[in-house]
């Protein structure tokens, strides 16, 4: 191999497809065998040094995949420094493939081999090459969007805290954000009660109109309104009392934009209007509920697309669009600007974003049955293959649409738990006169009930034997 015959074609031909070989299965062991040592050194303790890497990441995540996630998103600004440092060593390590392989198509001596292999060495390794090192490279970038999303996303939060009665209960929020933040109100609220244990989800809507809710104990809201959340009309800032106009009272219409109210909110990635949604939220359903998302509705349409579209069955035809202000008409015709038909769909994002809003043909009701089915077919969506293949997508949409105060190191913990819930049913709760709820004068005392019945049913008594 070091001192080869080059008179004979044959022999230099199989020398090189050996060499191509070794440099793809052992980097750096054909310089080590048949070119600049040294070289091949530096690659060969690479290549060691990777396999050791992948080994300890493949252990990691067969036996300890908590630790696992500990290091690479849990663990704050050490994570993120490990994520550097393999984006670093990716990067450098796809280089030095690069400079191995070309120094091997030099080794191979070309002008000595036969014609056919004269061309189809060098074609062979640039493949290699590009699939061995476009893989690494990919990995790359994956490496650095997960850094930046994370970033992104968690760069503040609220403390960490224990389940609450076996469940981490999330308020999640969809709205508009952007041109016009500042009247923003939200139009879906839902908590997403996860327990701790199983992972199963149960997914409460309530109305953004639900009027008259009661706040939590000890919520400075409960000290301004403690009979209840109320109305306010005013020339200039007003709202009603339904819930979706609390976040008006406790910040939009505020002179000090709630920060009397919530001081610690902005500090801990949330608003004042935010921290009184969820005390409301809190009084209405009876539970504790520490954590927050938001979902901007201007993304949502992009991460349906990240994931490659939603399978929904649809069971009533629904207008796309919305009338002009002002608009009096009875032609949905007149404004529409697309129809979602009946029938089972495989929805892209614009599609799935409208399934969500469409309200002006049905009630809130049906509104938010609609916007729990896309919940539970995104969560179906969040598939290991679909979320590898298109991390990148999928991390881009997360970051422009997302805001949340959950704290960093509770994502290993809610990933396993997100993984246990792939494998449930998604239970879901609609606060609606469907379900006894009143919805002028809703019994709050009967809620606290429906929903202790649902997170923690009663467990059957055995019937003993005769």
């Amino acid at each position: 191999m070091r001192h080869p015959d080059s008179t004979d074609e044959g022999a230099m031909a199989k020398r090189g497809w050996w060499l191509v070989a070794l440099n793809v299965l052992i980097p750096g062991s054909a310089q080590i065998v048949a070119g600049n040592r040294r070289l091949g050194r530096i690659g060969l303790r690479a290549t060691l040094l990777a396999w050791f890497l992948v080994i300890v990441a493949a252990g990691l995540a067969l036996f300890a995949r908590p630790v696992l996630l500990w290091l690479t998103v849990g663990a704050g600004w050490f994570s993120a420094l490990i994520l550097t440092l393999v984006q670093i060593l990716l990067v450098v390590y796809v280089v030095l493939w690069a400079v191995l392989t070309f120094d091997v198509l030099r080794m191979v001596r070309l002008v000595k081999v036969p014609t056919a292999s004269r061309f189809a060495i060098p074609v062979v390794a640039l493949i290699l090459l590009g699939l061995v090192g476009g893989g690494a490279a990919y990995a790359a970038t994956v490496v650095g969007s997960t850094r930046n999303t994370i970033s992104s996303i968690f760069g503040q939060s609220g403390p960490s805290l224990p389940p609450d009665d076996g469940y981490y209960n999330i308020l999640l929020l969809g709205a508009d954000s952007g041109d016009g933040r500042d009247s923003m109100r939200f139009d879906s609220i839902s908590v997403v009660s996860v327990n701790a244990d199983t992972g199963a989800v149960t997914i409460t809507g309530i109305p953004r109109e639900l009027p008259n809710a009661p706040f939590s104990e000890g919520s400075p809201m409960q000290e301004l309104y403690p009979n209840g959340f109320e109305g306010h009309g005013s020339s200039s800032c007003g709202w009603n009392g339904w819930m979706n106009h609390v976040r008006n009272a406790a910040e939009v219409c505020r002179d000090d934009n709630g920060t009397g109210l919530y001081p610690n909110a902005q500090a801990q990635g949330s608003e004042p209007g935010i921290e009184a949604t969820k005390d409301a939220a809190e009084g209405v359903l009876g539970i504790k509920i520490p954590y927050y998302v938001f979902v901007d509705m201007h993304g949502f349409a992009d991460l349906v697309d990240a994931l490659g579209g939603v399978d929904i069955t649809v069971t009533e035809r629904l207008p796309k669009g919305g009338p002009p202000e002002g608009w009096h008409g009875t032609d949905v015709n007149e404004w529409a600007i697309g129809w979602i038909e009946p029938g089972a769909q495989h929805m892209d994002g614009d599609t799935a974003q409208w399934y969500a809003r469409s309200r002006y043909t049905t009630s809130d009701w049906d509104r938010m049955k609609r916007q729990r089915e896309l919940q539970a077919a995104i969560l179906a969506q969040f598939t290991p293959q679909t979320v590898l293949t298109r991390f990148n997508e999928v991390a881009a949409a997360g970051t422009a649409l997302i805001s949340t105060d959950l704290p960093q190191d509770k994502l290993p913990e809610f990933f396993d738990l997100m993984m246990k819930a792939k494998e449930l049913p998604v239970n879901t709760i609609e606060l609606t006169p469907e379900h006894g709820v009143d919805e002028f004068q809703p019994d709050y005392a009967y809620i606290h009930e429906m929903i202790q019945q649902a997170l923690h049913p009663p467990t059957p008594t055995p019937t003993p034997a005769p």
